[in-house]
């Protein structure tokens, strides 16, 4: 088993923990067969840099999105805008699946739409200036 199958299968089990909320040994038990039975795609070396790269953007987030929440407490951001994101080249679709995530994780965006065609639309939250 390669990496990037790996990180497929901890990907899975993380959202069937989410969704389920119950960490007892059946379930665990469950999400590991549903994670290995849902059908996956073979994935190169390029695969792998992307997830890696996509880890490292978590990382980032998670302080980002405090600071950001921290801002829209104590500034009012009273403008809003859609701004159409491309999708970076070469996204599986639990590659794309993690940017919508890490662009939703933060409180001043959220993704309104994915575009079959390559783009995220991007609703953002400013201030004034």
């Amino acid at each position: 088993m390669d990496a990037i199958a790996l990180f497929n299968i901890i990907l899975r089990l993380a959202i069937w923990f989410l969704l389920t909320a119950d960490l007892s040994p059946a379930n665990i038990m469950i999400g590991i067969a549903i994670a290995l039975l849902l059908p996956r795609d073979r994935t190169s070396l390029g695969a792998l840099k992307d997830w890696l790269r996509v880890l490292w953007e978590i990382i980032v987030a998670i302080p980002q999105a405090y600071i950001e929440a921290i801002e829209i407490m104590l500034f009012p951001h009273n403008e809003e805008t859609i701004v159409c994101e491309q999708v970076k080249p070469r996204r599986t679709p639990s590659l794309i699946f993690v940017d919508i995530f890490v662009i939703t994780f933060t409180p001043k965006t959220i993704v309104v739409k994915y575009q079959e065609k390559g783009w995220y639309e991007v609703h953002r939250v400013t201030r004034n200036q």
